[in-house]
């Protein structure tokens, strides 16, 4: 996750609460979604940016996990992500996320 997504979701954070913020990755690979679920919930594992030390503990899926697809159109939903299912490997990616939703996550 870059510099600046993580002054935003920090930012985000601390307007809204973090219990009420909710992250959505969309990579397209395990280990950088894994990596930007860590930032977002235990903090970056690389001390460069603005989450470095800074354990949100946020919500954090991938667009392919079924909680969000169900809330998504479906129409939109085959539209702009289903392609990228057929492509990707998404069980690898949704273990990923979940992995450091369910062990960082507070909210």
């Amino acid at each position: 996750m870059d510099l600046e997504n993580q002054k935003r979701v920090k930012e985000l954070s601390e307007k809204y609460g973090p219990e009420n913020v909710v992250v959505v990755l969309g990579g397209a690979e395990a280990e950088s979604s894994g990596l930007a679920a860590e930032t977002v919930t235990n903090g970056d594992p690389s001390f460069a940016g603005p989450l470095a030390g800074v354990q949100l503990g946020l919500r954090v899926y991938h667009i392919f996990e079924p909680e969000i697809k169900e809330e998504i159109d479906p129409d939109v939903y085959d539209e702009q992500v289903a392609m990228m299912e057929m492509v990707l490997d998404v069980d690898d990616i949704i273990n990923e996320v979940k992995k450091y939703r369910e062990q960082y996550s507070k909210y």
